[in-house]
């Protein structure tokens, strides 16, 4: 479980990343990912081994049944001895501090993705076993030229916005839900700044609960889910896509690229329309209402 900065509370489940890992969690989450070469499967002297980076385990996991795993994330290896009681979202936040990978730009494989919500005894991870983690960081994303499939996504992404976006599938089975009980009020056609408190009770790209805290003093974009909360920097946020949603106009869909290409927005759904301009204006830098 990530850390909780005390009123502010959570604030994603990438899907930066950021389904919800997803790009943040996009379900396809190619353009994030970093092709890994299947050797890294093996212990060819192909792939190289980071000896110092082990991660023997937190203060608080004295007294509990251990587990110790090998971590392969793009061509490197990590040991890590985790507790075989904590889930797949701990591994994730462990293989961050080895990786310095963010866990919503992590996709975690071990005999098929590992599940964020379950523990690594429920899902019969053995001593010694080998976890793949495919994905990229930010720096990353923004140093690689952008694949052909990506290209082809982008393609396909411009045929869907000949329709509203509301109407495309991707995200009819997120609105399907209807409006969040728990969801901020909202004014139509008004203009307000930022509330001093996080926005709650929107839903992500895969359903989860959301919120959005804006840390002005840090330039930072807190997005989280009960899971864990991102941090991410404002000036990495690339574009910011919104549109109401039909039927409720006074709510919006609303999409923060985190990376070069539209395959790694996060999106985020029942946005009070009173917001809208306030959050594009402080993501993109340009401060009108404040």
């Amino acid at each position: 479980m990530a850390a909780q900065d005390g009123s502010e509370g959570v604030v994603v489940e990438a899907d930066v990343a950021l389904e919800d890992s997803q790009v943040f969690g996009e379900d396809d989450g190619k353009a994030d990912a970093v092709a890994v070469d299947q050797e890294a499967w093996t212990d060819g002297e192909n792939s190289s081994t980071h000896g110092p980076d082990i991660s023997y385990g937190d203060d608080d996991d004295e007294g509990k049944e251990m587990v110790e795993l090998k971590i392969i994330w793009n061509k490197n290896k990590y040991d890590l001895k985790i507790p075989l009681d904590g889930t797949g979202a701990k591994l994730k936040e462990r293989i961050h501090s080895l990786t310095g990978l963010p866990p919503a730009m992590q996709k975690v494989m071990y005999k098929g993705l590992l599940p964020e919500d379950k523990t690594l005894r429920e899902i019969k991870v053995t001593n010694g076993a080998k976890i793949m983690v495919v994905g990229s960081t930010i720096n990353d994303v923004l140093a690689v030229n952008t694949p052909k499939e990506v290209i082809q996504q982008e393609v396909k992404a411009e045929e869907n916005k000949k329709e509203p976006l509301c109407r495309q599938k991707q995200h009819r089975k997120v609105l399907d839900k209807g409006k969040p009980e728990d969801i901020m009020p909202s004014v139509k056609g008004t203009k307000e700044r930022l509330p001093t408190v996080p926005l709650s009770g929107m839903y992500n790209k895969s359903g989860g609960k959301v919120r959005l805290t804006f840390k002005l003093e840090q330039d930072q974009l807190w997005i989280g889910t009960k899971e864990r909360t991102e941090k991410i920097p404002m000036g990495s946020i690339k574009n910011v896509v919104t549109e109401p949603i039909e039927g409720h106009e006074d709510y919006h869909m609303m999409a923060f690229q985190l990376g070069p290409t539209e395959a790694s927005q996060y999106w985020v759904y029942w946005v009070p329309a009173q917001f809208v301009d306030a959050i594009k204006d402080t993501v993109l830098g340009k401060w009108q209402y404040f």
